[in-house]
Order: structure tokens, then C-alpha cells, then sequence
């Protein structure tokens, strides 16, 4: 579960780098680079760390992870309970315990039973893909305005997610900055939404 908010959050990470960093038709003399960018100009942050370490996540995200473990147990266990049950009526079948008709009959009914567990159970998934989906968006979305607010004032050219950083000064990382700003706005909007 962790893996998936990450990827989702160093994608929507890279899509706001790249809209920051749009550009509009150049002539010849725009080609020329406008300033150098210095060490300073320069940061990153360990997004997965940031999304692991945050409010929201030890919150929310728990709660969800453990909400998707207890409704993938209860779905693995009616599925069991369904093929015991089939494999039960066969075994009656094959021993005589049962006629034709009968088992025919009881087929038919645990077919239905079948039928019924598979909408239920594909209602349940698409509902937790929703809330998964919605958790993982608003995550992004304090992420984004969290880095947004932090470079209003476009102290740094660049900032990028660590996650494709092979090597960077301990400097340039601004992980704990992004990760309190974020722990701030999702603060923030708990409280207006009260």
C-alpha cells in the first residue's frame, strides 16, 4: 500500500516540477541562458519519507491500510467458505449420500450464493480503489501546495523528489522542511473542515 501512495506522489510530484518549469516560445536570442543555477538554487525531497512520516499518513493512511487487510481477509475467508461448501456437495455426490435432483438443487443455490458473494465482493474493491484513489490524491495535493508555499518566493530553481536522486549533499535536503509544512496544512484542513 505504501508503494502505491508513493508512486502516486512522486508522479504528481514530477507533473507539478514540470508545469512549474513550462515554457513559451523562444527566439534565437532566448536560447542564451538567462542566469547559471548555483547549489543553492537547488533542493530535493525524500518524498516517500515525507508521505510515511506525515500526519495524514499515521492518521488516515493506517486506517486505511489496515481497512483494506481486514476487508481482503474477510473476502478471502467467504471465498474459502463457498469452495468448502462446493467441494462438500461433491463429495456427498460421489459418496450417495445425496440424489441427482438434490444435488442439482444445491448446486443451483450455491451457484446463486456464488453469484451474490462476487457482486458484493467486486462493490467492496471498487469502493476501497475509490477511497484508496481519493487518500492518494489529497496526499499529492499537500505535497504540492506544501512545496508551493515553501518556494513561494522561488528561492530554489529546482526541486526534485529523491526518489531519482543518486547523489546529493545533505544540504540541499529539504525532506523534515517539506514534511512539517505538510503536517501544517493537513492541520489546517482538518480544522476548517470541522
Amino acid at each position: 500500500m505504501k508503494q502505491i501512495f508513493f508512486a502516486a506522489a512522486a508522479l504528481l510530484f514530477a507533473i507539478s516540477c514540470n508545469n512549474q518549469g513550462a515554457t513559451s516560445n523562444t527566439t534565437a536570442q532566448d536560447a542564451q541562458p538567462k542566469s547559471t543555477v548555483g547549489a543553492t538554487d537547488l533542493a530535493f525531497v525524500r518524498a516517500e519519507a515525507v508521505f510515511a512520516e506525515s500526519d495524514i499518513f499515521k492518521t488516515e493512511g493506517v486506517a486505511l491500510q489496515s481497512k483494506n487487510e481486514k476487508a481482503q481477509t474477510s473476502l478471502a475467508q467467504k471465498e474459502q467458505k463457498l469452495q468448502n461448501e462446493l467441494v462438500q456437495l461433491q463429495e456427498k455426490y460421489q459418496k450417495g449420500l445425496i440424489t441427482t435432483i438434490e444435488a442439482q438443487r444445491k448446486e443451483q443455490e450455491l451457484q446463486k450464493k456464488i453469484a451474490s458473494y462476487q457482486e458484493s465482493a467486486q462493490k467492496q474493491i471498487r469502493a476501497l480503489e475509490e477511497e484508496n484513489a481519493v487518500f492518494q490524491n489529497r496526499m499529492g495535493d499537500l505535497l504540492q501546495r506544501a512545496i508551493q508555499e515553501i518556494n513561494a518566493d522561488k528561492t530554489y530553481k529546482m526541486i526534485v523528489n529523491a526518489s531519482a536522486l543518486l547523489d546529493g549533499a545533505e544540504e540541499l535536503d529539504i525532506t523534515s522542511i517539506v514534511l512539517a509544512k505538510v503536517n501544517e496544512l493537513y492541520a489546517a484542513d482538518k480544522a476548517a473542515a470541522k
